[in-house]
């Protein structure tokens, strides 16, 4: 099975404004900071993978704007085959207004923008480079449909799939993602899915059983700073804890831990460990402010893991 990654996924400019507490309904207020760079659930994913040295094939759509240019460009420069990422004619590239408190807490709103063009006939015209990947990751900032339809060719070509239901609907059909291998939800995302609560990790263990229940094969649950949750059919949960970090800002977290575990997974085909793996580069992310520029490269994280290795003792 091939070791590259493919994302079929989207693309944001994320609008970053650092707050000391969000305004009331009619009031203004002076916030202390802004950023803006790229962002997006599946460029994220990519380019954290990229980062780590894995080699990524991204699908995407960006908007004939200044924005969509710039986000080819900042795929290119990390290594990421942008091949079949493109402009769709009058259309405004995506964009995600993030608004972060002093406790690195975040707020996020989206706008689709060309994501929504993003169509089961661009995958199939990627088809090639696709079938060189040896897993493929999703998220929900596209239609269900070309989610649907890329999990079912992604089956056909024996290739595994990553499904990150974010932002989470209720009207996902659970029945047309069952040939994914791993879901991989936070608890909000979890509670909107089964209608359950997923505060505790007991609740999110009983949560994620019910859609183990319903036939999807591995549910990964994020817990922010407890870490991971492995829950499947076969054998108890499994629980790997993240590594106490003080936070800076949390913004891309989740894409951080799905990029790192699929790069260490494709390499290895270690569960497990791709989910240790993961943990530790969610939280080195957090440590810094931004999403994709929060994101370390090999060497950056090797010094932060020995880091932690150290205090461990």
């Amino acid at each position: 099975m091939g070791k590259r990654i493919g994302v079929v996924g989207s693309n944001m400019v994320d609008l970053v404004t650092y707050i000391d507490r969000m305004p009331a309904a009619g009031e203004t207020l002076a916030a202390p900071a802004f950023a803006m760079g790229h962002g997006g659930k599946g460029a994220n994913q990519g380019v954290a993978a990229a980062k780590l040295g894995g080699e990524v094939v991204m699908v995407s759509r960006v908007g004939d704007d200044l924005f969509g240019g710039g986000t080819i460009r900042n795929f290119e420069a990390l290594g990421i085959d942008a091949r079949h990422v493109r402009a769709v004619p009058g259309t405004q590239s995506g964009v995600a207004p993030i608004f972060v408190d002093p406790a690195g807490e975040n707020r996020i709103l989206i706008v689709k923008g060309a994501n929504e063009r993003l169509l089961p006939e661009d995958v199939e015209a990627a088809a090639e480079e696709l079938k060189t990947c040896g897993l493929i990751l999703l998220q929900l900032e596209i239609p269900l449909e070309t989610i649907y339809h890329t999990i079912a060719w992604a089956a056909r070509q024996g290739i595994e799939v990553l499904l990150n239901p974010a932002p989470a609907v209720p009207e996902l059909d659970v029945e047309r993602i069952l040939d994914a291998t791993f879901l991989v939800p936070n608890q909000t995302e979890l509670t909107i899915l089964t209608g359950m609560p997923a505060d505790t990790r007991q609740q999110a263990e009983a949560a994620a059983r019910t859609l183990v229940a319903r036939g999807v094969r591995q549910v990964i649950v994020t817990l922010g700073a407890e870490g991971a949750l492995l829950v499947s059919a076969e054998g108890p949960a499994v629980h790997v804890p993240s590594v106490p970090v003080k936070p800076h800002d949390t913004s891309g977290a989740g894409d951080a831990f799905i990029g790192a575990f699929a790069q260490h997974y494709v390499a290895n085909r270690d569960v497990l460990a791709a989910l240790r793996w993961g943990t530790r580069y969610a939280a080195d992310s957090i440590t810094r402010p931004g999403t994709q520029s929060a994101f370390a490269d090999a060497e950056g994280f090797a010094r932060f893991c020995a880091a932690v290795d150290k205090q461990a003792g």
